[in-house]
């Protein structure tokens, strides 16, 4: 668990990896769609997004299996991580703005974590291809961890405890509509970022605003005004309470 003595009174900043931290998405649903279509499967990455985007392996895999009654085993998985790995290596991206926002972020001692749908591996290389791994080491948490992935709240009220602060002090930057439901499930304010080159996908957007997030943003320097906001406004509805 972090030291809670190390951070000030502001909130746990959470952070989901792909298409929040790393403009990974497309790289991803790239890969996933050509496998699958070499094994005889017929999917769009359109359908890839709308099925898969925020969720957990587990949740890939018990949906090939049960809708599309294609088993998803230990080769197919272990080409498919060698594939994305690879290609993450040559063409992998960090989400413009991140390390600076990071920084600030930083700069004003708020607690920062990450919580993923990816594996811990992959979240770490990811995160080392990027640069931005020591702006966040030792505070990353997978759906592995926990029972139940996103939409489920599980990951986020597991980073929460871990890192020693309450859900309702906790701001998820989130992209994906699962991500999304997962943290207003645990009780946080969830601020919706919509700058992945994902975010041009048919009805993306849509399916965002569905889902009432406290905020929407689309350009990652915006966070440390966004978190600095939602400060100020929940210290205003502190002090009115106490009047």
């Amino acid at each position: 668990m972090a030291d809670k003595a190390s951070f000030n009174s502001g909130p746990l900043v959470i952070f989901d990896c792909d298409g929040v931290l790393v403009d990974s998405e497309p790289l991803s649903v790239r890969v996933l769609v050509e496998a699958l279509n070499r094994h005889g499967v017929d999917m769009a990455e359109e359908e890839a997004y709308q099925r898969f985007l925020g969720r957990s392996l587990a949740t890939m895999r018990q949906v090939m299996d049960e809708e599309y009654g294609f088993h998803t085993g230990p080769e197919f998985l272990e080409t498919l991580r060698i594939d994305l790995y690879d290609l993450f290596k040559t063409e992998l991206e960090p989400i413009r703005g991140i390390a600076e926002t990071l920084d600030a972020l930083a700069l004003l001692n708020l607690p920062r974590c990450v919580a993923s749908s990816s594996q811990p591996e992959r979240i770490r290389l990811s995160l080392a291809i990027t640069g931005i791994l020591d702006k966040l080491e030792p505070h990353i948490f997978s759906a592995s961890m926990v029972k139940n992935g996103k939409p489920a709240p599980d990951l986020f009220l597991h980073a929460a405890d871990q890192m020693g602060i309450a859900p309702e002090n906790c701001i998820v930057i989130e992209d994906s509509p699962a991500g999304i439901e997962a943290a207003k499930r645990a009780g946080m304010t969830v601020f919706a970022f919509t700058g992945g080159s994902h975010a041009c996908a048919p009805g993306y957007r849509e399916r965002i605003d569905e889902l009432s997030p406290d905020v929407v943003f689309d350009a990652m320097p915006d966070l440390l005004q966004l978190v600095q906001n939602h400060m100020e406004g929940r210290s205003a509805a502190a002090s009115r309470r106490a009047l």
